[in-house]
């Protein structure tokens, strides 16, 4: 993303923010993994939004109508020692002619800078509870100039979450992200394609991983989130990550995998034969829950409420487990009592950006907000009849989830991952070609 596109979104922000405000936001610690050593870093998506930054021990000011310019940025000094292990840091005067800063500070300096910033504004926008720490330097500036009140000192008196216009903002993705999410869409439905070519049975489900993995890093991207590959019964566990089973002959293999590339996330799910034939107990689950994903899709458009799609898909799943009789009784009774809800337990989407499951509230006074342009999200319908269930042995074991990317248009939706095979005579066409 451009300089230009992260000054945009300030711009909108400071007017929300107002002259009599002031907006201070924390980059996103180092994590230790074990001794001596830290997880890949990976910045807060609020900060990365606003600013592109990526380094840790950094904040950003925004002081909306500072003469001296608007945006701030606190962040590491260069330190030729630190670089010869850690390599470049960006120091103060790329944090201005790269990242468009008006000024820059080391972070150091941030406790005799900062709470001159905050004298004589009246609120303090900040994602307060995200970083206890912080919170706690935070509050103690403000405080510091309170006790200076004798002396004429005007402080902050309200601290107001920032999260509430910045997330609604991230919500509505522009071109540029547009753009972003595209190409995660793009890399990650190959990926998934190439899969077809890969399974077989015996394979590990962590050679599947590893055959995805393979492909994000080869796009200078990682995974977005923990990669499940589940055969078997492992596929009816909704978050399994084990991925240490091998894949046997006759199961399904339930693959839920998404790149992050430059900051923002795909998220796919497909589910295949391990041998590459669909029996008719796997057939006949996996067309009603492509049954469902279609009737969730025929929803995704500007001015359908949020909860039309899963509203959809439950009630093709439900109809579908009844004249299966996976479920018995009157199918509006089923879906009022929540019954369906054993084989089928969660959402049939999120929201999906930056973060996989991303910011924006799904209700908006207590009604399910209305889908507009620019919004993205995922539809994923799935039935899971794990090992024990009630219902006849020969569906047990099987577990079906169908997900893809869809971005709201003005006239309805753009599927980014449509190119990942999800017909069964395709995946069979593919599996048992290869």
């Amino acid at each position: 993303m451009d300089t230009a596109e992260h000054a945009r979104r300030r711009d909108i922000l400071m007017r929300h923010v107002g002259e009599d405000g002031i907006a201070v936001l924390a980059a996103a610690p180092e994590r230790p993994r074990n001794r001596d050593v830290h997880h890949p870093y990976r910045q807060d998506s609020d900060f990365l939004y606003l600013s592109g930054f990526d380094e840790p021990d950094a904040v950003a000011v925004l002081v909306p109508g500072r003469a001296q310019g608007e945006f701030i940025l606190f962040s590491r000094e260069r330190d030729p020692l630190r670089e010869t292990w850690e390599g470049r840091t960006i120091g103060q005067a790329a944090a201005v002619e790269d990242y468009g800063a008006d000024d820059a500070f080391p972070i150091d300096d941030i406790d005799d800078i900062l709470p001159g910033l905050m004298e004589g504004r009246d609120k303090v926008y900040c994602a307060m509870g995200a970083d206890a720490d912080f919170d706690q330097r935070l509050i103690g500036w403000v405080n510091a100039l309170r006790a200076r009140a004798r002396a004429g000192v005007r402080a902050p008196l309200e601290y107001v979450s920032l999260e509430h216009v910045l997330h609604e903002m991230r919500l509505i993705k522009s071109k540029a992200e547009v753009a972003r999410m595209r190409e995660s869409a793009r890399i990650t439905a190959a990926a998934h394609a190439r899969l077809l070519g890969v399974v077989r049975p015996g394979l590990m489900e962590y050679e599947v991983e590893a055959e995805l993995l393979y492909d994000f890093r080869r796009h200078n991207g990682g995974p977005a989130y923990p990669i499940i590959a589940g055969g078997g019964a492992n596929a009816c566990v909704l978050h399994y990550i084990a991925n240490q089973a091998a894949l046997q002959d006759g199961d399904l293999l339930l693959v839920d995998a998404g790149i992050e590339l430059d900051g923002y996330a795909a998220d796919i799910t497909r589910t295949l034969p391990v041998n590459g034939r669909f029996s008719g107990e796997q057939r006949a689950i996996y067309e009603l829950v492509l049954d469902a994903q279609h009737a969730a899709l025929a929803e995704v458009r500007p001015g359908q409420h949020w909860n039309a799609a899963h509203e959809a898909a439950t009630r093709i799943l439900v109809e579908g487990m009844v004249e299966l009789d996976l479920l018995r009784g009157e199918v509006d009774e089923l879906i009022e009592s929540g019954d369906y809800r054993r084989f089928f337990m969660h959402r049939t989407g999120h929201w999906l950006g930056m973060d996989v499951h991303d910011v924006g509230d799904y209700k908006v006074d207590g009604h399910w907000r209305e889908l507009e342009p620019g919004m993205a999200l995922t539809v994923e319908p799935g039935l899971y009849i794990p090992p024990g269930s009630p219902v006849d042995e020969r569906w047990h074991g099987i577990g079906v989830r169908i997900e893809d990317n869809c971005v709201i248009t003005r006239d309805g939706h753009d599927n980014l991952t449509a190119a990942a095979p999800k017909a069964i005579d395709d995946i069979e066409a593919a599996m048992v070609g290869s």
